[in-house]
């Protein structure tokens, strides 16, 4: 009688990944970011336990939108202080901060649990091409 494996903490083998976000469209190159964070695409993917990849993005602040989102798309926020609401254009908040739009969308398509935290903390994005995790990727080249 044969018997499924289940996956342990300790079989978990995490990969790097470079994602280049230069005009790609926001929630096309979030889902396939969410996608490698959740580990969905691994053979040994359970719900109940953190299996995803590592992802680097770069180039965060040339990710498009279409249609009219770049003026009308909001984010909102409140600092739980009376009169402490706060609304940001899409256009404002990627001169201020582009990291946050990708972080925002990919946030949006994780699971609504515990482990949403764990998986966002391996999420590293960049506003332009430079990030400091070139090392990863060539001992990765060594491995293969």
């Amino acid at each position: 009688m044969k018997q499924t494996k289940s996956t342990k903490l300790k079989d978990i083998k995490r990969q790097w990944h470079l994602i280049d976000a230069k005009d790609k469209i926001l929630g096309r190159v979030s889902s396939e970011i969410a996608l490698f964070l959740m580990g969905k695409a691994k053979s040994d993917f359970v719900r109940n336990l953190d299996l995803g990849d590592y992802v680097v993005v770069i180039n965060a602040k040339d990710v498009r939108v279409t249609g009219n989102k770049e003026s009308l798309k909001n984010y909102y926020r409140h600092s739980g202080y009376p009169g402490g609401f706060k609304k940001e254009t899409l256009s404002n908040l990627r001169e201020r901060k582009p990291e946050e739009i990708i972080i925002h969308a990919v946030s949006g398509m994780l699971p609504q649990n515990k482990l949403k935290a764990k998986m966002l903390k391996r999420l590293y994005v960049s506003a332009d091409k430079d990030h400091t995790y070139g090392d990863k990727f060539k001992a990765q080249e060594v491995e293969k």
